[in-house]
C-alpha cells in the first residue's frame, strides 16, 4: 500500500516544464482500478463525467462534478492501452496533459498519476487539487471512506504543502 508520505506526490523541475507525480498503489486487480478510472458509474463517484467518443483520437467533455461551480471542458484521449495506460489531454488554455499508468507490482497494483505543467509554473494549488481527487479515487477502489469536503481537506492536508484554509 501507498505510504503516507507518497500520498504528498512528487515535483520534479525539468528543463521541459514542471512534472507533477502521485504514486498510489492497492491489492486490488488491475482491471478493478481500470474500471474505477475509466467506467463513467464509478468515475463519477471520484472525479467527475466524460461525455463523447471512448477511444484513441477521441474527444467530449469532461467535467470534475466535485468542484465548487462544475464545467465542462473539451478533452481529447491521447492514448489508451487497457488497463495499462491512459493519456488524457485538457483542450484548455493551459494545455494540460494527464498521464495515468497502472502496473502489477508484487501483488498491487500501482497507479502513476503524471502532470506536466509549463516552466515556472507555481502548481502547489494544483498538487493539492489532486491529491484530494486521488483520495476521493482511492475511496472508490479501496471501498474505504471518502476524505470530506474540500475545506476540512484543505485544513487537514494543506499545511504539509505549506498551505493553510486561510490561504
Amino acid at each position: 500500500m501507498t505510504t503516507p508520505d507518497e500520498r504528498l506526490g512528487q515535483v520534479t523541475e525539468l528543463p521541459e516544464g514542471v512534472r507533477l507525480q502521485f504514486r498510489r498503489s492497492w491489492p486490488d486487480p488491475i482491471d478493478d482500478v481500470w474500471a474505477a478510472l475509466t467506467e463513467p458509474d464509478r468515475m463519477v463517484r471520484w472525479i467527475g463525467t466524460y461525455e463523447g467518443e471512448r477511444r484513441v483520437g477521441g474527444s467530449g467533455t469532461f467535467t470534475m462534478t466535485h468542484e465548487e461551480a462544475p464545467v465542462g471542458e473539451p478533452m481529447r484521449i491521447v492514448e489508451c492501452e487497457a488497463p495499462r495506460r491512459l493519456v488524457v489531454d485538457w483542450e484548455t488554455e493551459e494545455g494540460w496533459r494527464v498521464e495515468l499508468d497502472l502496473t502489477a507490482q508484487d501483488g498491487e497494483t500501482v497507479l502513476l498519476f503524471t502532470q506536466l505543467f509549463a516552466p515556472g509554473t507555481e502548481i502547489t494549488d494544483y498538487v493539492l487539487g489532486w491529491h484530494w481527487y486521488l483520495d476521493k479515487f482511492d475511496a472508490e477502489v479501496g471501498d474505504r471512506p471518502a476524505p470530506g469536503d474540500w475545506d476540512g481537506f484543505l485544513a487537514a492536508t494543506g499545511p504539509a504543502y505549506g498551505r493553510s484554509s486561510q490561504t
